[in-house]
């Protein structure tokens, strides 16, 4: 294995090595249509935006929106819809980093910054992937607890064989692991729809959990949940992911092509992430209507959410479609945080090594610390591992944030792309929020 880590001079930047196209063989692997409709030619670039959404519902979020609708009712929704607003426009901003470059956020940042800073910005990455599947392989591993009755540890060694299923899905073309993606994400929906429709929850409740509440700021635990939903919505995985699959599609070189290239893959962000806040907030409103309307405060574990869902809701098809769901949940986020791993490794060190190799290597660098953390602890303590590890991601979302706000800030790396003034100015004071939040967060943990 060859590592290609450029020099650096003294005062000097490091010199960018030969770049590596995020995903192998599947750079620009998926043709545009030059002389169709608007229409198709959107179309086309429909799919990198599911993929990302998957992130911002995966088993994590499931277990902090549970947390939080059984604690504090639907007080907490207006953080989820403030995440999925500030999700929407960093996202736009990797996609813009992206199409302006043609480089990936981990490439952007080996080529641009010393190497020091650089290597921190790697380990910070790979810590948030490493919490990410931590959440995935638990969640994974709960449905097919739930669904086949599989003991917890053995389903977290299934979970790790969904290296060669990708493997396999990606040498079918990347627009067939896409479809299958999307395909989980309809079930997921389908379920979500069928279980609120049997909650009943009360909407005017529901409604009044969209004002934001001063609470959050005053209470810990509330604070703490708060800082969960941030980090299992505002993943900072996504933004490397987002960055290296949207160059799955074969964009061309000129200024016009580009800038329509942009518009397309921010609406296609834009709808998914909507999407999948329609998810997450179904997830924390049935929380509420489920286990806070009927006194059950302390549901932060999903097997004890699968026991009292059915009872509770009066049929055993709402446990039944909850299981399905989150399996569908688990099974979607790996194949991402899968490709997020590759697109990081890849990307801030240049890994040269046949393509399978690079992507066995790169899971299993993010895997097998999680499945050491879950092999090592007690089964019922799964639902705080999980709470925990969005938090650890709210943490870890200013590394990922500050150097793609200054990147696609600068004119000289992105030129008639460059983000305006504006937009670089909201994420700045939404970095320094998010900073200000993880600070207050780690004064109440000590």
């Amino acid at each position: 294995m060859n590592l290609i880590i450029p020099p650096v001079s003294a005062g000097s930047r490091p010199t960018p090595a030969p770049a590596l196209r995020p995903l192998g063989g599947l750079f620009a692997s998926v043709p545009l249509p030059v002389s169709a409709s608007k229409f198709r030619r959107f179309a086309a670039f429909v799919g990198p935006g599911y993929l990302v959404a998957t992130g911002y519902m995966d088993p994590g979020n499931w277990a902090t929106a549970l947390a939080g609708g059984a604690q504090f009712g639907a007080a907490l929704l207006f953080v989820a819809v403030l995440s999925s607003l500030i999700a929407i426009l960093l996202q736009s901003l990797s996609a813009r980093l992206a199409i302006a470059t043609g480089q990936d956020l981990a490439s952007q940042c080996r080529a641009a910054l010393p190497r020091p800073v650089s290597f921190g910005l790697w380990l910070c990455a790979e810590g948030a992937i490493i919490a990410t599947d931590l959440a995935e392989i638990i969640g994974t591993a709960i449905g097919f607890q739930l669904v086949f009755g599989l003991p917890l540890k053995i389903g977290v060694l299934v979970t790790v064989l969904d290296v060669f299923v990708i493997l396999a899905l990606q040498r079918l073309g990347f627009r067939k692991l896409e479809a299958v993606v999307m395909a989980f994400l309809v079930v997921i929906a389908l379920a979500f729809a069928t279980e609120l429709v049997l909650a009943r929850p009360d909407w005017g409740l529901v409604a009044r959990g969209l004002v934001p509440t001063p609470a959050v700021l005053t209470d810990p635990a509330m604070l703490y949940l708060a800082a969960g939903i941030i980090g299992a919505t505002v993943m900072p995985h996504n933004l490397f992911l987002h960055s290296g699959i949207i160059q799955t599609r074969a964009i061309g070189p000129a200024p016009a092509q580009k800038r329509e290239a942009l518009r397309f893959a921010q609406w296609d962000s834009a709808l998914a992430l909507t999407f999948a806040l329609m998810i997450n907030a179904s997830i924390l409103i049935l929380a509420a209507a489920a286990f806070n309307a009927h006194g059950h405060f302390e549901v932060a574990e999903l097997q004890d959410a699968y026991r009292l869902i059915a009872p509770l809701l009066g049929t055993q098809w709402a446990a039944t479609l909850f299981g399905i769901a989150l399996l569908a949940c688990g099974l979607n986020s790996t194949i991402t945080a899968t490709l997020a791993g590759q697109i990081v490794m890849e990307g801030f060190v240049a890994i040269r090594l046949p393509p399978w190799q690079r992507r066995l290597l790169t899971r299993m660098v993010a895997i097998v610390p999680a499945v050491g953390v879950i092999w090592m602890t007690d089964e019922a303590a799964t639902g705080r591992l999980l709470v925990f590890s969005q938090v650890i991601l709210s943490l870890a979302l200013p590394f990922a944030v500050v150097p793609l706000i200054w990147l696609t800030a600068t004119r000289a790396r992105m030129g008639a792309l460059v983000a305006p003034r504006w937009i670089s100015l909201l994420a700045g004071l939404i970095a320094n929020a998010l900073i200000g939040l993880n600070l207050k967060l780690v004064w109440d943990l000590l």
